[in-house]
């Protein structure tokens, strides 16, 4: 039979990371064409956006079925959030936990100006998909990875450019042990091996040493999350 693919554009917001990563894959599973674009916002961990074309290179090698249906792919510069707001994904500082309750990983309005700035270049690629890696599972408690959130951006972003604009997550209510299982269901070892070997997740930039689940620093909060998630989806395999 032939595989039936959703006639739609998406455009999956890509950072490198094994989120965005499995996202792509996803898309890549449903949609006719899809393209992928980036954001240089002044972040840390700025290897991501060499990383990510790696990533890219060998998902196209690896799947050519994906490759014939990847399209362009974009790096937007958001260096303002950078001078809008001080935070530890921005500037050589220790994390923390904030007052309010949020890390200082959190550099507000991120998500929102993500997807706004996707959205606008969605209309000029003939787009109406955009799909994100954002989860309120296994998080920093980021209020702007929250369904409700993107759920009311998805409203505003269809309104505000007068025309339907679809925001899939499809990572929103998965923990990470079960991010790594959704790219082993759709791409068996091969995927995942390309997503431990060339995604990076480490707020720290650190690409220095390799563990079972990628490459990182091993000890901040996203090394910590990806380790645990890939250490259950194991365990969970082994039965």
């Amino acid at each position: 039979m032939t595989a039936t693919f959703d006639p739609r554009t998406a455009l999956v917001l890509f950072s490198g990371g094994q989120d965005s990563a499995t996202c792509l894959a996803w898309a890549l599973q449903r949609f006719t064409h899809v393209e992928t674009v980036a954001f240089d916002y002044g972040q840390r961990h700025r290897i991501e956006l060499d990383c990510r074309l790696a990533v890219l290179r060998e998902l196209r090698a690896a799947f050519p079925a994906w490759g014939a249906r990847l399209g362009d792919d974009h790096l937007i510069d958001l260096s303002l959030l950078k001078a809008l707001g001080d935070s530890a994904l921005t500037s050589e500082r220790a994390i923390e936990m904030q007052a309010n309750g949020l890390p200082n990983t959190f550099v507000p309005g991120r998500n929102l100006m993500f997807f706004t700035a996707a959205a606008a270049l969605a209309t000029r690629r003939g787009a109406s998909v955009l799909v994100g890696g954002m989860c309120e599972t296994d998080y920093s408690g980021y209020p702007d990875c929250r369904d409700n959130t993107l759920k009311a951006l998805q409203v505003a972003l269809s309104l505000g450019l007068a025309m339907p604009m679809t925001v899939e997550t499809p990572l929103m209510f998965l923990d990470k042990a079960q991010t790594w299982a959704l790219a082993q269901q759709l791409g068996g070892e091969t995927l995942v091996e390309l997503l431990t070997e060339h995604t990076h997740t480490c707020y720290l930039g650190e690409r220095g040493q390799r563990f079972t689940w990628g490459y990182g620093c091993g000890h901040c909060p996203a090394c910590t999350l990806r380790a645990r998630g890939h250490a259950r989806w194991l365990q969970a395999r082994a039965g």
